[in-house]
């Protein structure tokens, strides 16, 4: 059952009219001081017909017109609340209709071509699928050379050379084996 013209609408009522959000026409009422809806005891609102005829003016000027906030309100202050209201939308008119939103017909979709992906190189191949990088083993002996004669024993470094010891080599990865473990196990969860 449709209601009077004179009627009071509740917010929902002139956001459909007005195919504008709630939460825009409460932004109005506090930047328009002549919007004036009645409240209700539960605290709902209430406009009456000249509000929403204002509502419908202010929207026009806004959204179609593009005018500002401070531009709008000059204008209601020097023209007058029936003259922005008189240029909006009528409470006669129905709501905006909008266009029918029809799909096109199946025969003029189309889905977009991809180029065919180009061919990956074994390093490219290795770093898109994430498979660690592990340095084949030399096919040839690191010869060492033996320091001179005559120097002080000093304990060998591992900074940029390998230990003269094989056997110190080995006490060494039997202490970081546990430690390589629980990287290589860190790395596979992470992956995975």
């Amino acid at each position: 059952m449709a209601k009077a013209k004179d009627a009071f609408r509740t917010i929902s009522e002139v956001a459909a009219w007005l195919d504008t959000p709630t939460h825009v026409l409460r932004f109005w009422e506090s930047k328009f001081s002549q919007i004036k809806p009645v409240k209700g005891a539960g605290g709902r609102r209430y406009y009456r017909p000249n509000d929403m005829e204002l509502l419908g003016g202010i929207k026009k000027l806004l959204h179609e017109d593009g005018l500002t906030i401070k531009g709008t309100q000059k204008l209601l202050r020097e023209k007058g609340v029936k003259y922005v209201a008189g240029i909006g939308q009528s409470m006669t008119d129905p709501a905006p209709e909008q266009p029918p939103t029809v799909p096109p017909p199946i025969a003029q979709i189309t889905t977009p071509q991809r180029p065919p992906k180009p061919a990956l190189t074994p390093l490219q191949e290795t770093l898109q699928f994430g498979e660690p990088l592990r340095p084949a083993p030399p096919d040839f002996q690191i010869d060492l050379p033996k320091p001179p004669k005559g120097l002080p024993k000093v304990a060998p470094r591992l900074i940029g050379r390998a230990p003269q010891d094989a056997t110190a080599l080995q006490a060494h990865a039997a202490q970081i084996a546990p430690l390589l473990a629980r990287l290589e196990d860190l790395s596979a969860r992470m992956r995975g």
